[in-house]
């Protein structure tokens, strides 16, 4: 068959819920229409003036706004990264993490390293094991990962750029009918908390239903205090008082002292091409690197020659080898060997191709190990921002699994990431964990292509290593490369490095067919058919069209994100 897939999707849809009741936020001289609910969204985007894509819409026009208020890139990113909190939850939270790539607009790429941190004086052999609860809590990074962004890099005074989230916090906002039933699902481990009852549940117990009203008083005042206060207020101020005398009142490990230590770093670039085009990502805590490696891997293939299902298979395992690496990243050294051709070309020979394997025996450290990315019970969240003047931000941010650790500090009106207890791995005290966060950039001689990453755990590295591809070696465009089906690897058999295993998106009408399946399974392959609509990785991009001058941007189209052009600059 030939290597083709469907677009799908309307470019506008309906957000259920009530009309839109807009309010009038004052920001400096400035006055700011802030509605509570989208009445539609667009899913794709064009514009010379800016870009902001995100996992929902009250977030993306957060951004928006900020741009048009005089703001960069940074500013939109931090606008959207703290609204995002609010009106996301289950997917993230000021209590969380994050990893954030900056390209300036002279072309310089940075890092930021905002991922929660493991306490001091935390011993994995003595501390419980834990899905949930204050046992699982680690200093959080999102705070001061979202302030050094806007340290370094903003424009705009702090509190007019956080005042969109502030205000969906204190007036309220009406839930999409996916975070929804995310924090439906959860509605019991929530209720076991007095926070958790006060903040996502009814007086009646019962979750919060799409279309209603969810006021965060509690949390509006904390961002007003971090606003006012920076990132002294959040780690050395009140708010760090409250959160260390919670956690020694309910067995938590972080303390004052740790709080105090943290710090938002800089996070080291990592480097590679495919088929000519740069790719620029973060190495660990987060996943570029793996990445990298996937994309080298499949580039010892030519797609031309291959059937669709054959290339996508070939894509699956190279994400799948590349993973195995993981546990050895974590000093220049290893990313320039993960990253290398050498290193790509050995894991290469075990690609299956039809009825063939690669020769040579397994290689590398990490042999054994398993990959299970068959689940599709994700999490994350990820946006991408870009300004007329080439400033580009790809953040992705999280709490872990579904709401976090379900805990929340009285008062304060966020949950806490899940770090800790055994979700992770094991940690040890002052790490930061590894995650497969994998915000990148992909350039051409030098000028950029794409912005992009997604949520999903480990199939946010097989989305956005088949988003680059589809690009590239399918020349789709944006949106048709987000509405590709994709494949996610399973699991490895013990003591082998190969991919015995492929979990399939598909869907009736746009997604891979029964035939196709059928195709995949001769190939060698166990497959595991998943539902397309709602399913992990989700990807937030923005295209750059040179010829044209263009930011395209694109939601993924089986989600709830928006994409949103600035209509003018400053």
């Amino acid at each position: 068959m030939p290597r083709c897939a469907p677009t799908r999707g309307p470019i506008w849809r309906a957000v259920v819920g009530p009309a839109a009741t807009i309010s009038l936020l004052v920001t400096g001289s400035v006055v700011v229409a802030v509605p509570l609910v989208a009445q539609s969204v667009r899913q794709v985007a064009r514009s010379p003036h800016g870009m902001v894509v995100t996992a929902q819409p009250l977030a993306t026009l957060a951004g928006r706004q900020v741009l048009e208020l005089g703001g960069n890139a940074a500013d939109a990113a931090v606008a959207a990264g703290f609204a995002i909190a609010v009106v996301e939850p289950s997917m993230n939270g000021i209590g969380g993490r994050n990893q954030i790539l900056i390209r300036t607009p002279a072309g310089e790429v940075h890092g930021i390293d905002g991922t929660t941190q493991v306490p001091a004086g935390y011993d994995p052999d003595t501390a419980p094991s834990a899905s949930r609860g204050y046992a699982t809590i680690a200093v959080p990074g999102a705070v001061a990962g979202l302030l050094r962004l806007h340290a370094e890099y903003g424009s705009l005074p702090l509190p007019r750029v956080m005042a969109p989230a502030i205000e969906y916090a204190e007036r309220g906002f009406r839930l999409t009918p996916g975070e929804a039933e995310r924090q439906a699902v959860v509605r019991r481990e929530l209720s076991e908390s007095e926070a958790g009852r006060e903040y996502f549940l009814r007086p009646s117990g019962r979750s919060y239903q799409a279309g209603e009203r969810l006021i965060q008083s509690d949390l509006a005042r904390t961002l007003r205090e971090i606003a006012a206060g920076g990132t002294e207020e959040f780690y050395t101020g009140s708010i760090a008082e409250r959160i260390a005398a919670d956690m020694e009142a309910n067995g938590g490990f972080v303390t004052r002292s740790s709080l105090a230590a943290y710090e938002a770093v800089p996070a080291r670039v990592v480097r590679g091409t495919y088929r000519g085009y740069e790719i620029v990502g973060l190495d660990v805590p987060a996943s570029g690197a793996i990445a990298i490696q996937a994309l080298h891997i499949a580039e010892h293939f030519d797609p031309d020659r291959l059937e669709s299902e054959a290339w996508a298979a070939v894509l699956g395992q190279a994400v799948g080898l590349a993973a195995l690496d993981r546990s050895a990243l974590g000093t220049d050294s290893a990313a320039a060997r993960v990253t290398s051709r050498e290193w790509a070309a050995a894991k290469a020979d075990r690609i299956r191709v039809g009825a063939r394997v690669g020769g040579g025996e397994a290689v590398g450290p990490g042999t054994g190990d398993r990959i299970d990315w068959l689940t599709r019970d994700g999490h994350t969240t990820h946006l991408s921002t870009a300004d007329a003047d080439g400033m580009m931000v790809a953040l992705t941010q999280t709490i872990g699994p579904n709401m976090g650790s379900r805990v929340a500090t009285p008062g304060l009106g966020f949950l806490y990431a899940v770090t800790l207890g055994g979700y992770l791995g094991r940690v040890e005290s002052g790490e930061r964990v590894r995650s497969s966060i994998t915000p990148l950039f992909v350039e051409l001689d030098g000028r950029p292509v794409m912005i992009l990453g997604a949520a999903g755990g480990g199939r946010i590295i097989s989305a956005v290593v088949q988003a680059v591809s589809r690009m590239v070696d399918d020349r789709m465009t944006l949106p048709e490369a987000l509405a590709a089906p994709r494949v996610h690897p399973g699991s490895s058999g013990p003591g082998m490095a190969r991919v015995s295993r492929l979990s399939v998106e598909a869907a009736p009408g746009d997604g891979w067919s029964d035939a196709e399946l059928e195709v995949f399974q001769g190939l060698g392959f166990e497959v595991e058919p998943s539902r397309r609509r709602g399913a992990f990785g989700r990807i937030h991009a923005v295209a750059y069209d040179a010829a044209t001058g263009m930011w395209i941007g694109v939601a993924d189209p089986d989600w709830e994100g928006s994409a949103e052009g600035a209509v003018r600059s400053p």
